[in-house]
């Protein structure tokens, strides 16, 4: 299962963006979304999108 942002917490800082390891982070609209094809959760480590995000519970597992 993929990890997905939450738009209404999503300050678009681009933190997430930079740190994913498989490109599935990207700008849409104003507003960063994860592809779900792409996130593998960082293959079992802890998932950087959620450590590098400034707001609390805006990279959530889908």
């Amino acid at each position: 299962m993929a990890y997905k942002i939450v738009a209404s917490q999503c300050s678009a800082c681009g933190a997430c963006e930079f740190e994913c390891p498989n490109g599935a982070i990207r700008m849409k609209g104003d507003i960063y979304i994860i592809d779900p094809n792409k996130c593998t959760e960082c293959d079992g480590d802890a998932p950087r999108c959620v450590d590098v995000c400034p707001v609390e519970n805006t990279c959530v597992r889908a």
